[in-house]
């Protein structure tokens, strides 16, 4: 079977990293530490050479539960469940847990000797993609960490961020998420706050990505009515096959088709499964069939990998990234061909992020 190159819509591996708590996390990574679903190593063993490196702040009430993210997997077995989320977290709090991490994926391109790239604009990523270093994207998953005035946004972007979600699901000042629900629509509470829509121009302004995923549905029509960006989902799923609260309906998927934006499908089983479950007995095959109804909606240049290593369960026949061939060679027996595949696996990200990142 042919290698392809993957860039990827979305992975928590500097989350993991950071629970380490350990000075050197940086080598684990660089060296190759054989735990979660990612680490350098793997990922050239595997073709995966870009992606969205996501930070996230947990909540501090939250103990070590599920990578310490708010979501007890068991809850996410039942029929129907719709789980609490943590309350707003303040900026004073979450900025310092951000600069943390930014310094540690500092520390992963600067020990990396030239095999990491934090790119800053769409030329940097395809050139570092072709030259096959590991070309990264820096996102920040959930606002808490920007202050009402903007200050740290603008910071942050001098710092290389180049993407970000307004929430992830839990409120921000900028607007609500969507609860970890099934079955449920995405249309949950309000949309974006008037510090939500200055977030939006900002972003805009400094041709910042802003991600739609975790956002409820009257957050996303607030986006698309004030971005004037391809709408972006990095890491969700087709609603009408499974209606969870965190995956799109075909209205989402129409708006998103309008502004020739991208949809990344996620691999956790929640998000896949027509009945909901978070079970690592999950056949990927569901992974194939979110990618055909998108496909079908979207057209074939708007789709490709948002799998959530090291942010979620994956199926158990994904226990790492050294795993995703499985997926490549399920598609092409299924008549992907040599094209499609390409632009699936890195092609449309690239050129998604060239339209943005100027």
């Amino acid at each position: 079977m042919q290698k392809f190159k993957i860039f990827d819509g979305h992975n928590d591996v500097l989350f993991r990293l950071y629970l380490k708590n350990k000075k050197n996390a940086f080598l684990d990574f660089i060296q190759g530490d054989n735990e979660g679903h990612l680490d350098l190593p793997r990922m050239q063993q595997s073709g995966f050479h870009g992606g969205f490196f996501a930070i996230y702040v947990p909540s501090p009430e939250v103990g070590v539960i599920d990578s310490d993210k708010p979501v007890r997997y068991d809850d996410m077995e039942k029929d129907e469940y719709s789980l609490p989320l943590p309350d707003l977290l303040k900026a004073d709090v979450a900025l310092p847990i951000v600069i943390r991490k930014i310094s540690l994926l500092s520390e992963i391109e600067k020990n990396s000797k030239g095999q990491v790239k934090v790119c800053l604009n769409g030329q940097e990523l395809e050139q570092s993609f072709q030259d096959n270093k590991l070309a990264i994207i820096m996102h920040i998953e959930g606002a808490e960490c920007i202050d009402e005035n903007f200050y740290n946004l603008e910071a942050l972007y001098r710092s290389g961020l180049r993407s970000i979600g307004p929430v992830w699901s839990r409120p921000t000042i900028f607007g609500e998420g969507v609860p970890f629900a099934f079955p449920q629509s995405p249309d949950t509470g309000g949309g974006l706050t008037d510090l939500g829509v200055e977030l939006i121009k900002h972003c805009n302004d400094l041709n910042m990505i802003v991600d739609n995923s975790h956002l409820n549905e009257k957050g996303f029509w607030d986006i698309a009515k004030y971005s004037h960006h391809p709408l972006v989902a990095t890491h969700s799923n087709v609603h009408t096959i499974c209606p969870h609260t965190r995956n799109l309906t075909n209205r989402q998927l129409d708006a998103i088709k309008d502004t020739r934006g991208m949809v990344g499908v996620n691999f956790a089983p929640a998000f896949l499964r027509q009945d909901g479950k978070m079970l690592a007995d999950t056949d990927i095959q569901l992974i194939i069939d979110h990618f055909k109804y998108l496909i079908d909606h979207l057209g074939e240049d708007h789709v490709g990998f948002g799998s959530d290593f090291d942010g979620a369960m994956m199926p158990k026949e994904l226990n790492s990234v050294t795993e995703m061939p499985k997926i490549i060679e399920l598609m092409q027996n299924q008549g992907f061909d040599h094209s499609l595949l390409n632009k699936i696996c890195h092609q449309n990200w690239i050129n998604l992020i060239k339209k943005i990142l100027i």
